[in-house]
């Protein structure tokens, strides 16, 4: 199973629809951990998981979404409801009332992915404004069998960094 994760696209449809062009044949699922700062009718028709960021104001996109895909429960939030800027406690205990057992989300800006008691918690960056490292983000991630992997790409699929969890 692959999922392609972005977030914190901030209107640059270009970069998006490059990405999006790039992996969708080889994912099961696009994910978009919001602050995309688009109209919810530009994503209307299209095969994308996407939530409302703080940076968002059309609210029809949803403030989370949970969805299934093969074995995986996957939760994807933005972020900024849940302190992630500090700690991801309150994201953790979310995860764990709702089963998920894979969480993206955005709103830092900084790449990251960790495992936290069989849950995988996955941060792509940015698409328009990283921070922690000069190179705008996404990530792919892959399970294969008992572990996970997350790569992360620049906005040129230029492998940044390989975590294997």
């Amino acid at each position: 199973m692959k999922l392609l994760i972005m977030s914190d696209t901030h209107s640059a449809t270009n970069i998006m629809e490059k990405v999006i062009e790039q992996h969708q044949q080889e994912v099961d699922a696009i994910i978009h951990c919001g602050d995309s700062e688009l109209n919810a009718s530009y994503f209307v028709d299209t095969p994308i998981h996407v939530v409302r960021g703080n940076c968002d104001i059309d609210d029809r996109f949803p403030l989370e979404e949970l969805f299934s895909v093969q074995d995986a429960k996957v939760l994807v939030v933005h972020g900024h409801k849940y302190n992630v800027k500090s700690t991801l406690m309150p994201l953790f205990y979310r995860a764990k009332e709702v089963q998920a057992s894979v969480v993206c989300f955005g709103h830092s800006h900084l790449i990251g992915a960790e495992m936290q008691e069989g849950i995988l918690f996955i941060n792509p960056g940015s698409l328009q404004q990283p921070r922690g490292r000069k190179e705008k983000s996404y990530a792919i991630a892959e399970k294969n069998e008992d572990s996970w992997t997350v790569l992360f790409y620049s906005d040129e699929h230029i492998l940044l960094e390989k975590v294997t969890l």
